[in-house]
Formats: structure tokens, C-alpha cells, sequence
């Protein structure tokens, strides 16, 4: 066959039955992520990212760090999990990691992903699932996710200078506090994130408290 031959992708007996409406209809379902913002600046900008934005942030930094460390994982889960991660968010809102509602957060998440997962044109059917998994789950994936989810919003706090630890009044301890578990998932990181908590701390973009 020339590699010029144009090859079919459906499977024309179960695409007689999909809705392209509804497959479309999930589409803009998903794309309402990119209405919801989060507190971190975006580098070399004035304005904050949003939770799309972070999600592939998240799911490109997971990979690079799995490969890079020659980590143990499953990277289809792992990548999954990630895109899936923010997905309650469309209906929940961003819940900012230091405010007291961060608890009660995962309530309203869950609710978003029930109804995402119920949504006609859905073609994902563990979506639920999945996102259960990166929730609450001990994987190795579900751990290295956490790993890195601290660690993002850490990275542009510290390159724009602290722009949204001293906007809310963000204290190092606080920050300290958030990291600690992952001195024992991941070790260098850990350090390379206390290290840079002093750095942070020293020019004033954390309050010492």
C-alpha cells in the first residue's frame, strides 16, 4: 500500500452508531477548563495559568521525570491520571493549595468528574475511575503525580519571584509544611525544594513565619 493511500480510522459499523454531535458536545465539555484559573503566574507574563494550562504542564513534566529518573511506572497510567487530574475543576472551581477549604475540595471535584463521566459523547469510561486512582490511590504513579504537582507551581512562584506567595501572604512554613511528604517519595527533589525555600525565604518572597 502507498504510503499516499488514505486508510480509514473508524471502524464503520460501530461509527454508524456514535453522534458526532455528542462527541463534539464533550469536547467543549473538557474545554471549559481553560476558564478556570489558578493563583500561579505564568512566566515571563502578567497573567495566571490556568488549570488546562497545568494539567499538560503536569502531564509533560511527569514523563520527562519518569524517563529521566528511570523510574518504575506505568506511563499510560501516569500520563492518564495527569490529564484527568484538574478535570472537577471545571465544575469545582481552584482551590488554592494554603486555603482552609483545601480539605472539602475533593467533594465538589468528585461531583464534577460523576457528571463528566455521565456526559453524552464521553468515549472514556474509567474516567471516574482514573481519577479515583490519582485521588486517592498509593501508586507509584499516583505518588510521583503528587511529587510533581507541588512541585510546578513551586517552580513559577520561585521564577516570578514569589509573585503569588507575597500577593496572599504565603509563609514558609506553610510552604515547608506542603513539601514534607515528599522527602520520602523523592528524596531530590525534596532537597532541591528546601534549598530553594531558603533562597525564596532570604530575598523576602516568603514570609518567615
Amino acid at each position: 500500500m502507498s504510503l499516499n493511500t488514505p486508510m480509514s480510522l473508524t471502524n464503520p459499523k460501530a461509527a454508524s452508531t456514535i453522534d458526532i454531535d455528542d462527541v463534539t458536545h464533550f469536547l467543549l465539555e473538557l474545554d471549559a477548563l481553560k476558564r478556570v484559573n489558578r493563583r500561579s503566574y505564568v512566566t515571563n507574563t502578567t497573567r495566571q495559568e490556568n488549570s488546562a494550562e497545568h494539567s499538560w504542564h503536569l502531564a509533560m513534566a511527569c514523563w520527562s521525570i519518569a524517563e529521566l529518573f528511570d523510574l518504575d511506572v506505568n506511563h499510560e497510567k501516569l500520563l492518564k491520571m495527569a490529564l484527568v487530574h484538574d478535570l472537577g475543576e471545571i465544575d469545582a472551581g481552584d482551590t488554592f493549595l494554603y486555603a482552609n477549604t483545601r480539605r472539602d475540595a475533593h467533594v465538589e471535584e468528585r461531583a464534577g468528574i460523576t457528571r463528566l463521566q455521565r456526559e453524552r459523547g464521553n468515549g472514556i469510561g474509567d474516567l471516574s475511575e482514573i481519577w479515583e486512582a490519582q485521588e486517592t490511590g498509593i501508586s507509584k504513579e499516583a505518588q510521583l503525580l503528587r511529587v510533581v504537582d507541588r512541585l510546578l507551581p513551586f517552580l513559577l512562584n520561585l521564577n516570578t519571584h514569589g509573585k503569588t506567595w507575597i500577593e496572599l501572604g504565603v509563609t514558609r512554613t506553610q510552604v515547608a509544611g506542603a513539601h514534607t511528604f515528599i522527602k520520602d517519595s523523592f528524596p531530590p527533589i525534596h532537597d532541591w525544594l528546601s534549598k530553594n525555600i531558603e533562597y525564596a525565604t532570604e530575598r523576602g518572597w516568603l514570609v518567615d513565619a
